[in-house]
């Protein structure tokens, strides 16, 4: 298995923020908790108000794709997070191969 990093662009209205981050910190648990989770960020977009980044480790792409998102936690995720988007989530699996950054 090769871990990776799932980087999901959501697009919201801005003027519903913060309730979107709450929803997502009530949802982050959901995701911490599955075994094939190693990690969980959500990152605002400075330049574009409304979009975000959920940046979360996987063990592997099929920890994600085939495991979790077979689970009630992703349509737990889905139903908080969901009503919110005002785009489709626009999905990527990355692995490092130079480098590392740390996320405060």
């Amino acid at each position: 298995m090769t871990a990776v990093t799932e980087i999901a662009r959501l697009t919201i209205d801005p003027a519903r923020a913060a309730a979107f981050e709450a929803a997502v910190a009530e949802a982050e648990p959901l995701f911490r908790a599955d075994p094939g989770c190693t990690g969980f960020a959500l990152q605002r977009v400075v330049e574009a108000p409304g979009v975000y980044h959920l940046v979360v480790g996987w063990t592997s792409v099929a920890a994600h794709n085939d495991l979790f998102r077979a689970t009630p936690a992703f349509q737990a995720w889905r139903a908080l997070a969901g009503p919110f988007f005002t785009a489709p989530p626009v999905v990527e699996h990355v692995a490092t191969v130079l480098g590392a950054v740390t996320v405060a």
